[in-house]
């Protein structure tokens, strides 16, 4: 279902969700290591369900990461 890159930023979104060991990089993009990419495969996760934002927009809101993206990566 994801290509190599969005199971990365799903493993990071899961890492920062609390759904195994916590890491502490300076950012999304830095974990993952497709820069231009993150904002695309973050709207796509979003609009597949498996995340959203919790207050409002994303800047102004707390992301949430489902438990079903740990499903879906763990199914690939």
């Amino acid at each position: 279902m994801f290509n190599s890159s969005e199971k990365r930023l799903a493993r990071a979104l899961l890492l920062l969700a609390h759904f195994g060991k916590e890491g502490k990089p300076e950012t999304l993009a830095e974990m993952v290591g497709v820069r231009s990419r993150v904002s695309f495969f973050i709207n796509k996760f979003r609009k597949l369900g498996l995340i959203d934002y919790i207050g409002g927009s994303r800047r102004n809101g707390a992301l949430h990461v489902h438990s079903s993206l740990l499903t879906v990566v763990l199914q690939d």
